[in-house]
């Protein structure tokens, strides 16, 4: 490494946020890179592990000792070829990745580990500035055609790759713009969308040809796609939503977390937010705000709220609170289990942790949420006797994860084969369904997941159709 008692030197410092009360005035990005030679330093951490294992803690297996050491050399040009040889958009994992490399870095048993992230999105964002980052048009075409279904990461990752192998490939997308949740479902706070139109401006100068407002199942038929393409690749989302199962989950102010978050996405576009949301506008100014469920779509939820101007927002978790520090002899390299305090939870929102909601209050709308705390024994949960209360509401939006991809339409219609969760079933080697001209990659296959599983699933289903329609793939996996 650039140097090898850098880890030993320098202490872990990472981007910083913007001031709470100017970033909640508006819905940009407020992460404030860190400054060249603390880049530098940053990189220099990297400790020369000689087994690293943030390569596996990493989805797509991103060579990370490697650009660290570019980046300390400042060689930013290099790390960039590196960065993009197993990720295709690391401006988006480097934005909202929750960066298992991280938690995977041996660095991390002893001490902090290497701002593997910030760095990873200094890179690419330099990349760009510098103008490095251009079409990659393939020397000849191979005459095969492909259709990709969906435009989230794993549909973009896929799409991109078999157009660089010389296929003609046209992506499907049922919403007005591309993206997929990326567009829709992360708060543009988080990832501002010009990025994903920067990457569709370069995709589409490979090659790729985008069909918007275009919905595989209902606008345009499987069949169709069967007959007029070699392959037909699934890579739509998981979006079937788990529901609120208890009295009163019908009234008009229950709403899913993806309704909310996509309704304010669309606004913030200047595109027709109804369409998002055939119930009607949702506003969380001056309401009191229940948030139920404790991950990341919840504290989108938190941070839109708090910038629609929320009375008051409360979280909820049915799981116990996770410790602060997670025990790392037990959980390294593994993600773990801990206390996750995001941005928009500092911006103002209560947490609780082992409630269990029974009851929506109210007659024509929501007034309240009746709950009991729970105590978890042996992995089972038991209500806690005389634990009962009530918490005011007007707003209830459910971010509780999702079943799986919706059935109806495109999957009923094609007739494949699903695996027992209800995700379509193909394997991580080839990716194929049980209609051999289909195939499936991302959260239609492997259910709710992340965008650096989502990268990894379409680069990896882009190589098998490959194979598959050529007999060999140069495409890395």
């Amino acid at each position: 490494m650039g140097k090898e008692t850098g880890f030993l030197e320098l202490d872990r410092h990472d981007r910083k946020y913007g001031p709470v009360d100017a970033r909640l005035k508006n819905y940009n990005e407020f992460v404030i890179p860190l400054a060249p030679q603390a880049l530098k330093d940053q990189a220099s951490r990297c400790m020369n592990c000689g087994v690293p294992h943030c390569h596996t803690g990493c989805p797509v297996n991103n060579i990370i000792p490697d650009w660290n050491h570019l980046v300390y050399e400042d060689d930013f040009r290099n790390a960039l070829e590196v960065l993009h040889s197993t990720n295709n958009f690391p401006e988006f994992t480097g934005r909202i990745c929750p960066a298992p490399c991280e938690a995977a870095c041996t660095l991390n048993i002893i001490d902090e580990p290497v701002t593997i992230k910030s760095i990873e999105c200094a890179i690419v964002d330099k990349g760009w500035a510098e103008g490095w980052i251009t079409p990659q048009v393939p020397a000849k075409r191979t005459g095969k055609s492909v259709a990709v279904v969906g435009s989230g990461p794993a549909g973009l990752a896929c799409a991109q790759q078999l157009a660089r192998a010389g296929h003609s490939v046209t992506v499907f997308e049922k919403n007005d713009r591309v993206g997929g949740l990326m567009r829709y479902g992360i708060p543009d706070f988080k990832m501002e969308k010009h990025l994903i139109n920067r990457r569709a401006a370069q995709m589409e100068a490979e090659g790729v040809v985008f069909k918007t407002s275009t919905e595989v199942g209902v606008t345009v038929s499987v069949a169709s796609l069967k007959e007029n393409f070699d392959a037909v690749v699934f890579a739509g989302g998981a979006e079937e939503a788990r529901r609120l199962d208890i009295p009163g989950a019908e009234l008009p102010g229950v709403r899913p977390a993806m309704e909310f978050l996509t309704q304010q996405n669309k606004r913030n576009a200047g595109d027709d937010e109804l369409r998002a949301a055939p119930r009607g506008t949702i506003s969380a100014n001056g309401k009191h705000i229940i948030v139920i469920g404790g991950g990341d779509t919840g504290s989108d939820c938190v941070g839109t709220s708090n910038r629609q101007g929320a009375a008051s927002v409360t979280q909820l978790e049915i799981m116990p609170k996770p410790p602060v520090m997670e025990d790392k002899a037990m959980s390294w390299p593994f993600w773990p289990l801990k206390l996750r305090t995001s941005s928009s939870h500092e911006e103002g929102a209560e947490r609780d942790w082992s409630i269990l909601t029974k009851r929506v209050v109210g007659n024509n709308d929501v007034t309240g949420l009746e709950c009991v705390r729970v105590e978890w024994a042996g992995g089972k949960m038991t209500e806690v006797p005389g634990s009962e209360f009530t918490l005011q509401a007007d707003l209830i939006f459910l971010a509780m994860g999702f079943t799986g991809p919706r059935k109806t339409g495109m999957i009923d219609q094609s007739g494949v084969e699903l695996d027992p969760r209800g995700n379509v079933k193909a394997n991580m080697l080839k990716y194929q369904t049980s209609d051999e001209q289909i195939f499936a990659c991302g959260d239609m296959r492997r259910g709710q997941s992340l965008v650096v599983w989502a990268i990894r699933e379409g680069r990896q289903c882009a190589r098998s159709v490959d194979e598959v329609l050529m007999g060999a793939s140069l495409l890395p996996r």
